[in-house]
């Protein structure tokens, strides 16, 4: 197993979708059914490898993601989701900063 390359509370873009979020949530490896991975991840990326739970910008959606289809991204713009509030306490310079487990 790696160290995932990205964070909570950092802005990615999607390299297949072209999309940017925010990361809210990071699974060490693959922690989805097979029924999903076998219908949604069509590209078949490494189950061994982080996968990332992500807020789309501009969306009410939240995806699951393989850390092979993301990277890091020049935009600091916010990302605008409803969710963003539930997951972080502030943002500044490009990155969301995430709220405690407790709060």
């Amino acid at each position: 197993m790696q160290h995932a390359k990205f964070s909570p509370g950092q802005i990615i873009h999607h390299r297949k979708f072209d999309y940017r979020g925010v990361i809210f949530d990071i699974d060490a490896v693959f922690n989805g059914t097979d029924e999903w991975y076998e219908s949604v991840a069509t590209s078949r990326p490494p189950k061994d490898e982080p996968w990332y739970h992500i807020l789309v910008d501009n969306s009410q959606q939240t995806t699951y993601v393989a850390e092979q289809n993301l990277e890091a991204t020049e935009s600091i713009l916010p990302v605008q989701h409803p969710l963003i509030n539930r997951y972080f306490k502030n943002y500044a310079d490009g990155r969301y900063f995430q709220k405690h487990a407790n709060n």
